[in-house]
């Protein structure tokens, strides 16, 4: 469920275009999941994300930064500045200490190369934009932990007749994704300053975005339906 979720890029015309298809915690890209180690990466020549580099100035908390870039022909984002501001006023204060920016990022053709639904780097939130079409196709078929991510937020995996494999998202399961597991798993690997290899802080941002993202959503759906099935009964009565 990690949201650096590597695409495969294949654009193949048949029918129609074939958008980049994400793939999952690729090991060939590890080193690129390392979070606040990408500056200090940068400096060295090791590693250079192709985005936009955000110098810390101290002005952390409620009073983070918001920049929107246009998403790029054929893509759009998610999620507007007031739908991802009222997301994290909902969090507590103290998860938002370290967070200086949060950017909508324009998907460039060499961004393309490195895909992903978001990314942190440093004190910064990245949220990449999806396909205007909200489909994504992938070569291959979903792994299991796809297909459970897939369940857990209302997407639908399907097989095209080109052999190509679908996840479909709507409107509302996309807003839901993005809100609820991207942007708080990116938010996780800025809170996780104790672990340092890929594979452990993958499995704490994970970890922190179905603790602080998708529960309490859950729960509190589920308490709202709940209180109108005892109104519709009351009614009744």
């Amino acid at each position: 469920m990690t949201r650096m979720s590597h695409r495969g890029i294949t654009h193949t015309k048949v029918a129609k275009t074939k958008v980049a298809s994400r793939d999952f915690r690729m090991p060939t890209h590890a080193s690129r999941r390392r979070g606040g180690n990408a500056s200090q990466s940068t400096k060295t020549g090791y590693f250079a994300p192709p985005e936009d580099w955000h110098e810390p100035t101290g002005k952390t908390g409620t009073n983070y930064k918001f920049i929107h870039q246009e998403a790029g022909e054929g893509f759009r984002h998610i999620l507007s500045e007031e739908e991802i501001r009222d997301r994290l006023s909902q969090l507590p204060s103290w998860m938002l200490e370290g967070l200086e920016v949060v950017q909508l990022s324009r998907l460039t053709r060499k961004k393309l190369s490195f895909p992903c639904y978001g990314m942190q780097w440093g004190a910064a939130i990245y949220l990449y934009p999806m396909d205007e079409t909200l489909i994504e196709y992938f070569p291959h078929p979903p792994r299991p932990e796809q297909l459970v991510e897939a369940n857990m937020f209302g997407a639908v995996w399907e097989q095209d007749e080109d052999g190509f494999w679908r996840l479909e998202w709507t409107e509302e399961t996309i807003k839901d994704f993005y809100l609820n597991n991207v942007l708080v798993h990116e938010l996780g690997h800025l809170l996780d300053t104790r672990n340092n290899n890929y594979v452990a802080r993958e499995r704490y941002a994970e970890w922190f975005a179905i603790e602080y993202g998708y529960r309490p959503t859950r729960r509190k759906s589920l308490a709202e339906q709940a209180a109108k099935k005892v109104v519709r009964r009351h009614h009744k009565t």
